[in-house]
């Protein structure tokens, strides 16, 4: 069976970032050496590969053979119940609901007044400044997909763009900014993580600030309701992978927004990645296809302000206390441990260490029960993909992973956001990543996919011009 360029890459890359990450002689380079070994099989399960994508003669979607895609939503041409137009900006979303209807949830990352913009309707208003035009909509859809109406869950808010679900059914929404009042566009600080309802009838435009308030982009909520892990997607410095964790004896629940509404509830605290040594791996760029699987144990450390008065809070530690990542983006959890995303890491960049290793791409793994964290897919950096548009119809060269949701049947999807042609990946822990969707229309990322529950129906968005896809075909075919 032949290689394909990505797999060539991915291999010549991993061998150079063993060789350099086994050269411990700079002082600011962690020592891997005394790690836990990788395991020799992947714990994850594994699936079918996907066929290769035809192109759609819609010029919108191109998918693999037997699949087919209806669309839900499009900004500025579909209506909300209220008569305004369907806002822009599609990022982050979830399915709640079983059986005939589902519910969807959809961020829109919106950063000031806009016409597109998420209309400010009373009793979901967090900041009522004509420069806070995100939020997020609730959209109810029959089991095939097909609109059935939609409505604002919260507006006034700032650049939403993931979240993560909860276990009582309900969406947090995070705000990807750090940018405070200025007493005219904006009456308050934003950086906060929301919660949204699906039913229609409530909303409490609250911010949670025990969460913290710095550019959130998507968390997951731990099968103890004890716990929330978070992202921050910044650089200058790099962002921080962030752990809340309950007062003893609390349980989050439906009415816990009121008590993560004050700042100094439970406990927030940054990830540092331990290495050989028992020292904190100053940026995960400094591991590679090397370290695929292998278990490296982790330490969380107490964030001083979470509100950030006056710093932000990963500029609160100082280098060697914490893990910084370009880029932390998707999150998601299962029963056992939760998957975060890194985007990529660039050299000649003042965000990425000089003797760490650029890529275009990592995901992790953090185990709740045993506290460590392996790296489960990596891209290395991959010259083609900064090629652009000339590289958009390639389905092997893969940069920039997004956002990220876990199959009903326990395999990975993710969300392209890079250079090159964007894509809807399936992607096994440990194994092989395929394309499952391509952006034909332009060069925007996608966002937000989910999967119904029943694992009939992939819902996933294009951010510009602002779509949302119902996708159907035999998933259980190469899922399951």
């Amino acid at each position: 069976m032949s290689l394909d360029r990505r797999s060539v890459l991915r291999g010549a890359a991993g061998a150079a970032g063993a060789a350099g990450v086994g050269l411990v002689t700079v002082g600011a380079v962690p020592s891997l050496a005394e790690a836990t070994p990788a395991p020799r099989r992947s714990p994850f399960p594994t699936h079918r590969p996907f066929p290769p994508l035809m192109d759609d003669p819609k010029g919108l979607l191109a998918l693999p053979p037997g699949f087919k895609y209806t669309i839900v939503t499009k900004a500025g041409e579909t209506k909300l119940t209220t008569g305004q137009p369907t806002p822009g900006s599609h990022d982050g979303m979830a399915v709640f609901g079983d059986g005939r209807n589902h519910t969807l949830i959809l961020n829109h990352e919106i950063g000031s007044n806009n016409a597109l913009g998420v209309p400010q309707i009373k009793g979901t208003v967090y900041d009522e400044g004509v420069g806070a035009a995100g939020g997020c909509t609730v959209i109810s859809v029959d089991r095939d997909g097909r609109n059935r109406g939609e409505w604002v869950g919260i507006s006034g808010t700032l650049t939403n763009c993931a979240g993560g679900h909860t276990p009582w059914g309900t969406w947090m929404t995070c705000e990807e900014t750090e940018n405070k009042a200025n007493g005219t566009t904006r009456l308050k600080d934003h950086g906060y993580v929301f919660e949204v309802w699906a039913d229609g009838k409530t909303a409490h435009p609250v911010p949670l600030k025990a969460l913290g308030r710095y550019a959130h982009e998507a968390l997951a909520v731990d099968q103890d309701r004890t716990h929330i892990y978070l992202s921050e997607d910044a650089s200058g410095p790099n962002g921080l992978f962030y752990r809340w964790s309950a007062p003893r004896g609390y349980k989050l629940g439906p009415k816990s927004w009121q008590d993560l509404a004050d700042a100094g509830f439970g406990t927030l605290e940054a990830m540092a990645i331990l290495g050989g040594d028992g020292k904190p791996i100053p940026d995960v760029a400094y591991l590679t296809s090397a370290q695929l699987l292998r278990p490296f144990r982790v330490a969380w450390v107490p964030v001083p302000d979470r509100d950030a008065v006056s710093v932000s809070c990963r500029k609160q530690f100082t280098d060697g206390q914490v893990t910084r990542g370009k880029k932390f983006e998707g999150v998601y959890g299962t029963d056992e441990g939760v998957y975060v995303v890194n985007s990529y890491a660039e050299s000649g960049t003042a965000d990425l260490p000089a003797d760490a290793v650029p890529h275009d791409g990592m995901v992790w793994f953090y185990n709740y029960k045993a506290r460590t964290i392996q790296l489960v897919t990596y891209f290395p950096h991959n010259p083609a993909a900064d090629q652009g548009s000339t590289a958009r119809y390639d389905d092997y060269n893969f940069d920039s992973p997004d956002n990220v949701t876990v199959t009903p049947w326990g395999s990975l999807v993710l969300a392209e956001d890079g250079n090159a042609s964007s894509h809807v990946l399936s992607s096994t822990p440990g194994g092989p990543t395929y394309a499952i969707a391509r952006n034909m229309l332009n060069e925007s990322e996608f966002t937000g996919p989910a999967f119904s529950p029943d694992g009939k129906v992939l819902y996933v968005n294009l951010q510009s011009p602002g779509i949302t896809f119902a996708i159907t075909g035999p998933w259980r075919d190469y899922l399951g």
